[in-house]
């Protein structure tokens, strides 16, 4: 049987990386005082720094999505002597295109600007950078295509600025709400979420003198079926757990509520995201791929927060998987919660760091709250 392989790892991550203490300067800072969460989230969520597509001393932006998304597949094609004008297939996953149309993936095309491919994105949250992997591994292994570029970005920056959310300040305020800051589903997420893209080359085989990885499997769950919508973007949430789009509120609704705010159920995110993303597809996966802790050399969980580390580790040595804390991975601390870039990011990092021997195996981990939804990857260093 064919197989298809990462032989080529590039990251885009824009302008200079961003302490804590500097996040409501660049950011902005809305009313009339700092956040009273940022403390309390920072100090669960264990970053340090992040990086931002805006300009600390204009505000203004210095990426779109796209743009950045580019930026990481020329290097990548600059790294690998990849040809751009050879590219067949390019997948785009990411949270928060620029637009609502056109798709992402033809917009990057276009900034790219090389011949005719065929291009497909993947919609979602996090694991939009996983499903646009999955889909051009799978074009690769089936020879549909004699290459594929697949990418996870996000940018999350420019609606996290404060100027979107002085609407709906004034309107609580104005309203005489007992409390008018801003509601914590929406303010926590400005102190957890990052920008950046990653890209990578997927070919037939693997490439001489290179750190190549071959995609063994990839499998997504979804539990849609039996749980609400958590995290969500261009609507609201109904006290029955529903959701209105954006497009059924008025354009003076979408300023004065936040309508296209990043926003999410920290409770329900709480409750369900172990047994959704971790306890129940893992207990399927360790029985149908026959997972062993001594076949694990490596995991890369794509955590928002370090605050899910001992609840994730718990349920792992429930399961029989305990995989012990020196063979994780994550980049979280430095490169923050980059969405559906994130895995991207992490695999870039170790790959580039000297530390794979050929033989050892990965289990990545790419879960979101977005309604629930999970991916998990095996690699094999080749």
């Amino acid at each position: 049987m064919s197989e298809a392989f990462i032989t080529a790892t590039a990251v885009a991550l824009p302008n200079a990386p961003v302490d804590n203490e500097s996040i409501e300067a660049v950011l902005g800072q809305i009313g009339t005082r700092p956040s009273r969460a940022r403390a309390i989230i920072l100090r669960q969520n264990g970053i340090k720094s992040r990086y931002y597509a805006i300009d600390p001393a204009s505000g203004l932006p210095t990426h779109t999505n796209a743009s950045l998304t580019a930026e990481a597949i020329r290097s990548l094609a600059q790294k690998s002597s990849f040809a751009l004008d050879t590219l067949r297939c390019l997948v785009t996953g990411t949270s928060l295109p620029d637009q609502i149309m056109p798709n992402h993936g033809v917009m990057v095309h276009g900034e790219l600007g090389n011949p005719d491919c065929e291009v497909v994105s993947t919609a979602g949250i996090c694991l939009s950078g996983l499903t646009a992997l999955k889909y051009a591994w799978l074009a690769v292994k089936g020879k549909d295509v004699e290459n594929a570029v697949a990418t996870g970005s996000d940018m999350p920056s420019p609606i996290l600025r404060a100027e979107h959310f002085s609407a709906e300040n004034a309107a609580r305020v104005e309203s005489l709400t007992a409390h008018p800051g801003i509601a914590f589903e929406k303010d926590f997420l400005r102190w957890m979420l990052s920008d950046g893209a990653g890209a990578f080359l997927v070919e037939p085989c693997p490439r001489v003198g290179q750190v190549n990885l071959r995609i063994d499997w990839i499998e997504l769950f979804s539990s849609a079926h039996r749980l609400p919508v958590c995290m969500y973007a261009g609507g609201e949430r109904n006290p029955d757990g529903t959701l209105t789009g954006w497009a059924r509120y008025s354009s003076k609704q979408w300023a004065e509520e936040s309508i296209f705010a990043v926003k999410q159920d920290v409770k329900l995110l709480e409750r369900h995201i172990s047994e959704s993303t971790l306890e129940d597809p893992l207990t399927a996966l360790i029985a149908r791929r026959s997972l062993k802790v001594k076949e694990i050399d490596w995991y890369l969980p794509h955590m928002s927060s370090n605050y899910f580390r001992i609840p994730l580790s718990a349920v792992m040595a429930r399961l029989g998987l305990p995989i012990p804390s020196e063979r994780w991975f994550t980049n979280l601390e430095t490169k923050g919660n980059t969405g559906s870039a994130s895995i991207y990011i992490m695999i870039d990092e170790l790959r580039s760091s000297g530390r794979l021997k050929p033989g050892e195996r990965l289990l990545c981990y790419v879960p979101e709250s977005g309604r629930f939804s999970c991916g998990y990857m095996h690699l094999t260093v080749v």
